[in-house]
């Protein structure tokens, strides 16, 4: 329902809730490029970082600090919103489950990146959290005595400090960023570019903002106690007042504990068993289609042949929909596809469409299961969309249907990330298999579907 409210509102193109990811690594490179000016013009010194980040509180420099910052606090805002979404839809077990527990260490490094990132500032916020987080190490035992006695005396505090929090700032974003990588590494063509529309809408949000109100510092840092009032910023470190509402074993269970939580969510509750698609190694002549169009990377080339990787599989069949054997035109008892899932074969598809066209001669449905519809008579369901072979509609209606209708689901909402788009694809003739010359397509996207016509020309 919250979908569909801001696809009406943005159109599902460019969505913000359809396009968290992409907004992460957008907002990621944003605090890369803003912080690259920021380091320039930063003095990593006792008694030069204060008055180095007040310099910038002019009209250039203020105004980047200031999206460096409000970029952080939407970096947390859409990983958490992403977490949340895709725990819901129960994205997270079987064929999944790697891209979910890869996702558990981004919390961390996001939140030890953005919380160094306050310490360089060294002003009463800097003070605050830098006490906050040594008093938290050290309820974990971490430390022979109090760690934040570090931090006490001016005499204690060094320009190696600074270095040790620039290499902390530097060093954790660049371990997000491979994270992030390793996050996105068991997706077929992920998506880690914003659609422009969107992405010129978020860098023109965060410039509006960061105008209407600047980000500033606290008072410099004070050696002999900390200020009775700081405002914090609560999205990153939320953490801080928490512990001191609590205490740190308590701090450290609930960060322990939910970590461990979402790193074995995958194994808690029922778990779907697709079955997971097979090769036939005489009908495979190891062109890869269904390698470049898995959505999982569940397929891969070895030995001369395709081999799926069953604990990857989501059991979609839309590398069946890729395979250059998965044609009914081919004058064989018993059509064997050189890759097919063992439940829904394409052979199986076949012999469906020929009794629809025994009975429903004249128009011929295939439906995705997503789609918004139920298959009635003369429509053929499919696991999705993607599984269908171009070469299907052709046969169709080279055979007695005067209309053939593909239809999908709503746009972002493939189950299986990518049928809606490679069907889109196949149809338009901008990938293999393709549609025939000899077949013409339109397309009408409502509301809650897309649905292709075809005929002949």
């Amino acid at each position: 329902m919250i979908d569909r409210l801001f696809d009406r509102a943005f159109g599902a193109g460019a969505s913000p809730l359809r396009h968290l990811g992409t907004l992460g690594f957008l907002l990621f490179w944003v605090l890369a490029a803003s912080g690259i000016y920021l380091y320039i013009r930063f003095e990593p010194s006792v008694a030069g970082a204060y008055d180095s980040i007040g310099g910038l509180e002019r009209w250039f420099g203020g105004a980047l600090r200031s999206v460096h910052r409000y970029a952080a606090d939407a970096f947390v805002v859409v990983t958490l919103l992403h977490l949340v979404r895709e725990a819901a839809a129960g994205r997270f077990r079987g064929f999944r489950a790697f891209s979910w527990i890869s996702g558990v260490p981004l919390l961390w490094l996001l939140y030890a990146s953005g919380i160094v990132g306050y310490w360089l500032v060294w002003d009463a916020r800097a003070q605050f959290s830098a006490l906050a987080t040594a008093e938290w190490f050290h309820g974990a035992g971490i430390g022979a005595e109090p760690m934040a006695r570090n931090f006490l005396g001016a005499e204690s505090v060094s320009d190696r400090l600074f270095s040790l929090f620039v290499f902390l700032h530097i060093g954790l974003p660049l371990a997000l960023l491979g994270a992030m990588w390793i996050h996105v590494q068991r997706l077929g063509r992920p998506a880690t570019v914003a659609p422009r529309a969107l992405a010129l809408g978020t860098i023109g949000m965060l410039l509006a903002l960061a105008l209407a109100r600047p980000a500033l510092s606290e008072p410099r840092w004070d050696p002999l106690g900390a200020p009775d009032s700081i405002a914090i910023d609560w999205l990153v470190q939320f953490a801080h007042p928490l512990m001191y509402a609590t205490s740190p074993s308590a701090l450290w269970s609930f960060a322990l504990g939910t970590t461990l939580l979402l790193a074995v969510l995958p194994w808690l509750g029922g778990r779907r068993h697709a079955q997971p698609a097979r090769v036939d190694p005489e009908n495979c002549n190891a062109c890869a289609r269904c390698v470049a169009d898995c959505p999982y990377e569940a397929v891969r080339l070895s030995g001369g042949k395709a081999e799926v990787l069953a604990g990857r599989c989501a059991g979609c069949g839309i590398c069946a929909g890729a395979c250059p054997s998965s044609t009914p035109f081919r004058s064989v008892r018993d059509l064997v596809s050189g890759i097919d899932l063992p439940d829904l074969t394409v052979h199986a598809l076949r012999d469906r469409l020929q009794d629809a066209l025994a009975g429903h001669p004249d128009s011929v449905t295939f439906r995705c299961q997503s789609s918004e519809g139920v298959p009635g008579a003369g429509e053929i369901g499919l696991r999705c969309l993607g599984m269908l072979p171009p070469s299907f509609i052709e046969f169709a209606l080279r055979n007695g249907a005067r209309r053939v209708r593909a239809i999908g689901c709503r746009e972002g909402e493939c189950p299986w990330r990518l049928g809606l788009e490679l069907s889109q694809e196949r149809f338009a003739r901008r990938r293999e298999p393709q549609l025939r010359a000899s077949v013409h397509a339109t397309v009408h996207a409502t509301g809650n579907e897309h649905e292709y016509a075809f005929a002949l020309r």
